[in-house]
């Protein structure tokens, strides 16, 4: 299968780049500058200049493929509702030279906000929010009804690679910046968390056996407390561990005050049942505890 990805060279794209080359697809790879495209060409990838914001160089790549992978988002929180409108215009782009086709198009969001408080399963809905201007699911999603086999995978924490794990990496930048980690309260908010080879093989699974409108959760792990998180960055930085109110999150987190605090675990049964998917990789808090992951 010829597949097109949107951040192929990214943290997680360059794995999914080596899983689908690893078993007989050929990738064609977004590439915004040369850095990306010589990365990619190193991978065994083909090369298609463009960006998120360039739109005809999308519709491009995903018309000559036989199934799309949307990764690429522009991680900027200071700029979260404009991202989110730049993810939403490059998923509508792909997804309109795709209906009709029956092609499989996997798009990715995210296990958080989803239902704070409450494990959340593949078949609990996203639903429309002002305090999340990311729409990519439900974006994607709705080329189910217009002939596409439109699918999302919901990441949670990924790690795998020293210096990168998701928004720990933020908490991680924060701590320095502050001098101190801090997490809210006592600390007892969970996150999901995965490791990256299982979720890299999570993307094969789905574009070979995803079915339309499906939803899938790449978690290896349903929730790791904050405050285990925050004590292996505190001990990384040799800063101190503190607890924070609430009503400090904004101070202490900036644009990631949303997900502060928040207990957001997250299951993957439903997805480890529908398409044959086992989590087998490190722990977060292990992984992440190895000498020199944060150096």
């Amino acid at each position: 299968m010829r597949v097109f990805v949107t951040g192929a060279a990214g943290f997680i794209g360059t794995g999914v780049t080596r899983e689908l080359i690893a078993h007989g697809h050929e990738v064609v790879g977004l590439a915004r500058n040369d850095a990306n495209a010589e990365l990619l060409e190193g991978l065994g990838a083909k090369v298609h200049r463009g960006s998120l914001e360039d739109l005809d160089s999308l519709r491009a790549g995903a018309k000559d493929a036989d199934g799309v992978i949307h990764l690429a988002f522009i991680h900027d929180f200071a700029k979260f509702a404009e991202n989110g409108q730049v993810d939403k215009r490059a998923i509508e782009a792909m997804g309109e030279v795709l209906e009709g086709s029956g092609k499989p198009f996997i798009v990715t969001s995210g296990t958080g906000l989803i239902a704070p408080g409450v494990t959340v399963t593949e078949d609990m809905r996203r639903e429309a929010s002002e305090f999340v201007p990311r729409v990519s699911e439900q974006t994607g999603l709705a080329f189910a009804a217009r002939g596409v086999r439109a699918m999302t995978i919901r990441l949670p924490q990924v790690h795998g690679e020293p210096g990168k794990a998701g928004l720990v990496s933020f908490l991680l930048e924060g701590a320095r910046q502050k001098g101190a980690a801090a997490y809210v309260g006592d600390g007892s908010a969970r996150g999901a968390a995965a490791h990256r080879p299982d979720v890299v093989r999570l993307y094969r699974l789905a574009l070979e056996n995803g079915v339309a409108d499906g939803i899938y959760h790449a978690v290896g792990e349903e929730g790791v407390p904050l405050r285990e998180i925050v004590e292996v960055v505190g001990r990384a930085l040799k800063v101190p561990v503190v607890s924070i109110k609430p009503e400090e999150a904004g101070d202490y987190y900036g644009p990631l005050a949303m997900f502060a605090g928040l207990d957001m675990p997250a299951s993957s049964a439903l997805t480890q049942q529908r398409l044959g998917w086992t989590p087998t990789g490190i722990g977060l808090i292990e992984d992440i505890g190895q000498d020199g992951y944060f150096s």
